[in-house]
Formats: structure tokens, C-alpha cells, sequence
């Protein structure tokens, strides 16, 4: 059995401030570029035009094409986490409105990259599968945590395993829909989305065990 791999270690971090704003500029390129050819037409060259940086600036950063891919799945990755953080800490202060906050901020992190992000976690040489289930774990102990204040409204018989059933139906969905060939588009229709998912979830939630409580 290994250790975990830590993604951080894919690239060299910056240290000084200018030597950030340009890494933030070529993960920005680079996620331009796979997100309008993909990942196999993204090349380092390609990068450095897009950023306006030397091919070699890219290079004294990444070793090459798999740890840019890496780094940007990281940046992704973490934008997810702080995006759904801050939306459970604006939600309504109760179990609908926690809920209607993470089906909304899972659907909306989805939207900006339509396909990318599924095929950076499946991408090769990396350690996109590790991190991605770091992300989905760190996303249910958000919504538990936010929910936990309102656990005495939820009437199933085991209120946290309810909520976990909740979270990964939630998730899937919203993962279903960003590869979909049709998947909901427009600011309106995500809302839309969002809401019945929270509904769906509420009456869940909100139902006695049509079985009983003898199952865990």
C-alpha cells in the first residue's frame, strides 16, 4: 500500500508575486484551450501563446504536458470546494435552504467547463481519480456540516446516512447532466434544475422509512 499522493507536489510553487500572476495566466490559457479543443490539441506551445509567456517559463514550471494537467485539475478541483463552501455559508438558514444551496452550487461548478472537468479526472499520468474523490468528500463534510443545525427536521430514521443518500444523488446528477449530450444550459434552466433536485431531495428527507427502521 502507497501513500496518498499529494497533488500540490505536481508543479513548483510560486514564491514571488509576479511568478504567481504568471501560473495563474497559463492555467488559465491552458484551461481555455481544452476546454475549446480538449485535452489531447492542448500543447505547451499552444499554452504559452495563449498566456503570453516564453515556452520555457512553462517548462521551468512543469517538468511537461501531464503535470499542467495536473496542476489544472488541482485549480479546478479547488475552485469547486471554495464555491460550495461559500454557497452553504449564504444559504437559508434551514434544511431546504442548505440543500437548495448545494444542489444549485453542484450545478453551477459543473456549467463552466462543460466536459473538461469529467475528462480531467479521467486523464492519464496524473492523479486527477485521488484528488477528485478528495473533492467529493470534502464537498459531503460541507454539506453535513451545514445541515447539521436543521438534522432534527429530516424524519428518515438515520438523519446523517439520509443526507448522504441525498449528496450523492445530488452529485450524480449533476455529473449525469454535464455529459449529456443535451445537458441544461442557461442561467435560468440550471435554476430551474437546481430547484427540482432540492425538491426532489426535500421529499426525500422530509418522508418516514416506507420500510421501516430496521435497516442501517
Amino acid at each position: 500500500m502507497t501513500d496518498e499522493p499529494n497533488p500540490r507536489s505536481h508543479y513548483r510553487q510560486p514564491r514571488q508575486a509576479r511568478s504567481a500572476e504568471t501560473l495563474a495566466r497559463v492555467l488559465e490559457a491552458a484551461e481555455e484551450i481544452a476546454s475549446s479543443a480538449g485535452l489531447e490539441d492542448m500543447t505547451i506551445t499552444g499554452v504559452a501563446k495563449r498566456a503570453g509567456v516564453a515556452v520555457g517559463s512553462i517548462y521551468r514550471r512543469f517538468e511537461g504536458k501531464d503535470q499542467l494537467v495536473a496542476a489544472l485539475t488541482e485549480r479546478m478541483l479547488e475552485r469547486r470546494e471554495e464555491y460550495v463552501a461559500e454557497r452553504l455559508r449564504a444559504a437559508e438558514p434551514s434544511l431546504s435552504g442548505v440543500v437548495d444551496a448545494y444542489a444549485y452550487a453542484l450545478l453551477q461548478s459543473f456549467a463552466d467547463t462543460n466536459n473538461l472537468f469529467p475528462e480531467l479526472l479521467r486523464a492519464r499520468g496524473t492523479s486527477a481519480p485521488d484528488r477528485g474523490a478528495h473533492t467529493i468528500l470534502e464537498i459531503h463534510r460541507l454539506l453535513l456540516e451545514a445541515a447539521a443545525p436543521y438534522a432534527h427536521e429530516i424524519r428518515r430514521s438515520h438523519p446523517e446516512a439520509a443526507l448522504d443518500t441525498v449528496a450523492r444523488a445530488i452529485l450524480g446528477a449533476c455529473f449525469h447532466n454535464s455529459l449529456r449530450p443535451d445537458p441544461v444550459t442557461g442561467q435560468a434552466a440550471r435554476s430551474r434544475y437546481a430547484d427540482e433536485l432540492g425538491d426532489m431531495a426535500m421529499a426525500y428527507l422530509l418522508t418516514p422509512d416506507r420500510r421501516g427502521a430496521a435497516h442501517v
